[in-house]
């Protein structure tokens, strides 16, 4: 099945640069993203429960105790140890004693291990090491597509990778109240960075392959690249819809901590699929376009 479409380039640069305008104006007037622990820095306090333990009684001790921010995680051998990170702004003190005497009634074995304080240093050398992986990606995808195919088309690729990661980080703010900043969300975002390259390339190839068939090299660019992303777009749905119907299941059916993965995950795609098909092979014909019309400046 082929599906014709028109050159959608205004209309979605539009809407991409609303959406990173709104998520802008929440930054600046004080409702930003949600960062967790790992970022702002904390509290670890540990206990040995003495026995297997459920989450869910820790979880809803610090929430009795209006503690709203907390990460629990089952550690030691026998998983039996249980470390409770908490923000910096919670009494640890007062916050001790309510979870020695709340959880030593289901536990009675349970043991003060350690408590420690953490910085917000890890998490500013993670988003450190994630902007020179998504920089350094950057580059050799810009390579490798220039290569295969011509400097513009990777130039778009790029231009597009970056979009998708700019509408994923506003999505984050948007959605402030459902996502949480965490390390998962770096992972997410990485990922994305892999994924939504894979439809753009997939697109500019059959871009390369229409331009050589009679007929149709002799369309406006534009036209070629419609032709071209309706040509794949069943195929695109396909292989997204299967993608996000795992990753639904995983958002839905998942914990906390998988659901703080599984939603910046699902924008990713959204966005990585929008980009790919409704922007990058026509910003790919407006470059191209460009470079026309100054070598004929030049020769005039």
């Amino acid at each position: 099945m082929k599906i014709q479409l028109k050159n959608t380039l205004k209309p979605c640069l539009t809407l991409s640069a609303v959406i990173v305008l709104i998520a802008l104006v929440m930054s600046f007037t004080g409702h930003g993203m949600d960062l967790g622990i790992d970022f702002t820095g904390g509290t670890i306090m540990t206990y040995d429960m003495g026995a297997e333990f459920s989450v869910d009684d820790i979880s809803a001790v610090l929430e009795a105790n209006g503690v709203t921010n907390s990460q629990i995680a089952k550690t030691g051998d026998d998983a039996t140890q249980a470390q409770i990170r908490i923000a910096d702004n919670e009494s640890t003190d007062d916050l001790r004693d309510a979870l020695e005497t709340e959880l030593s009634k289901t536990y009675p074995d349970m043991a003060y291990v350690d408590i420690s304080r953490v910085g917000a240093v890890a998490g500013r050398d993670l988003i450190n090491n994630a902007v020179r992986s998504v920089v350094f990606a950057s580059i050799l995808m810009l390579i490798y597509i220039a290569v295969r195919f011509d400097f513009y088309s990777g130039l778009a690729a790029v231009l597009g990778l970056l979009h998708d990661v700019a509408i994923m980080l506003s999505f984050v703010v948007i959605l402030h109240s459902f996502i949480r900043v965490e390390t998962t969300f770096i992972a997410a975002l990485l990922t994305i960075v892999g994924y939504s390259i894979n439809n753009t390339i997939i697109i500019f190839d059959r871009i390369r392959e229409n331009q050589k068939k009679p007929g149709v090299r002799q369309l406006p660019r534009d036209e070629i690249v419609a032709k071209s992303v309706g040509e794949c777009l069943p195929r695109t749905l396909n292989t997204t819809i299967t993608t996000l119907l795992t990753v639904v299941t995983l958002y839905v059916l998942g914990v906390d901590s998988i659901k703080q993965f599984a939603l910046p995950l699902i924008i990713g795609i959204l966005a990585g699929t929008y980009s790919a098909n409704l922007l990058n092979g026509y910003v790919w014909a407006a470059l191209m376009n460009l470079r026309g019309k100054r070598k004929q400046a030049a020769k005039a």
